[in-house]
């Protein structure tokens, strides 16, 4: 059954143009041809790299990250509630009013001090500056790394500068060893950010990372397996000119240097739409939607690959409406805000404030101080008895 599989699964007519054979891919004279079994030693690659980033970060980048002042900010931990934990742990982080108050009054607790407990708890669970600097720091080692090893890999070939060449004499294309090691370095890598994934950082745009990578994975073993490495690597490099600024951006913003973040930001902002929005439609999508099949029908791996492509030119343009935002914010504050995509660190020291100047009241009718109230109905006692109760520490 696996074999009748395997030999539906490779087809000619799926990964080939038409009239066109495996055997014609076959090393013989020579001349070497990427084989979809190459990409085997990618999957050991990419737990090389996450045992080298294990070290990185522990040896290097948690270091360097002191040295240049990176500091954690102190927590104030909460105090043990079981009815405010499980409900934080099976109904949400965030409660809305009614479900404060209600647990307010289980509780013994003011809605203040309830808010309060709730804040302090999803800070107990965002990770540290230092964690943040240090993933940064090892993404932007490699991005910078494959950025300048893909340049001087492509720099001497005709398809750099002119993409139609990619498809000259397609799909009878010679394999160059340097090329192999770059695609296989960017497959391992990519493998082992979705390996991270769940461990690393969660930012607001958690989904859209998920099938960026592994759009990235699926395009990388396609376009490897169906010789479609000239096209391939004009994608990779392409991204990767900008990743690096990203990364840059957000180290410097973890020390704190704002007018130094503020300048990378704006740097990384041009770069990244001339990339994302002028050069990958006009010069990629192009040349895979229409000169690649000039003489030539389309085929399934057409149909296929461009719809990768498509869908990673949709999600360039979810994050370019992101950039918009805060480029938005930067000319109207002359500031940059926070990354829009993080979890923002919650403060108590405003709402500590409001607190004292004024009595927060309850929805249910129970104040923050006496008041005349009725004392008819179950209700108006229940409530008279959470008033008059002494505030619990948290």
């Amino acid at each position: 059954m696996l074999s009748s599989f395997n030999e539906w699964f490779w087809q000619d007519r799926f990964w080939l143009p038409p009239n066109v054979t495996w055997t014609e891919l076959e090393d013989r004279d020579g001349r070497v041809y990427p084989h979809p079994q190459d990409l085997l030693a990618a999957l050991p690659l990419a737990l090389v790299l996450l045992a080298m980033r294990l070290a990185f970060e522990r040896f290097i980048g948690l270091p360097l990250s002191r040295w240049l002042g990176v500091r954690d900010q102190t927590r104030r931990q909460v105090k043990p509630n079981a009815t405010l934990e499980k409900h934080f742990l099976t109904e949400g982080h965030r409660p809305k009013e009614p479900q404060l108050s209600l647990l307010a009054a289980q509780c013994g607790l003011t809605l203040w001090q309830t808010q309060r407990w709730f804040r302090r708890r999803r800070n107990q669970d965002r990770p540290q500056l230092t964690k943040k600097f240090c993933e940064a720091s090892w993404r932007f080692l490699f991005y910078l790394s494959s950025f300048v090893g893909g340049l001087s890999v492509l720099y001497h070939e005709s398809w750099l500068w002119a993409p139609v060449m990619c498809w000259d004499r397609y799909p009878n294309q010679t394999l160059k060893p340097s090329l192999y090691w770059w695609y296989l370095l960017e497959l391992g890598f990519y493998l082992s950010l979705l390996i991270r994934l769940p461990f690393d950082v969660k930012r607001k745009d958690f989904k859209e990372q998920v099938i960026h990578h592994l759009v990235a994975v699926i395009l990388m073993t396609f376009s490897y397996s169906a010789n479609l490495l000239r096209i391939g690597s004009l994608v990779l490099l392409l991204h990767d000119s900008s990743d690096y600024l990203l990364e840059a951006c957000k180290m410097v913003n973890y020390m704190q240097y704002q007018q130094v973040c503020d300048a990378l930001f704006l740097i990384f902002s041009f770069v990244f739409f001339y990339t994302r929005l002028v050069l990958f439609p006009t010069q990629i999508l192009y040349t895979t939607y229409y000169e690649s099949i000039t003489n030539r029908g389309p085929f399934f791996g057409y149909y296929f690959f461009n719809g990768l492509l498509m869908l990673l030119q949709l999600l360039h343009v979810f994050w370019s409406c992101l950039i918009l935002r805060m480029l938005y914010s930067f000319m109207k504050k002359g500031q940059m805000e926070k990354d829009i995509r993080s979890d923002v660190e919650e403060s108590d020291s405003s709402e500590e404030e409001a607190a004292a100047q004024e009595p927060l009241q309850l929805k249910n009718g129970a104040a923050g101080g006496p008041r005349p109230a009725s004392t008819d109905g179950p209700r108006s006692r229940g409530a008279g008895r959470l008033t008059n109760r002494h505030p619990t520490a948290t």
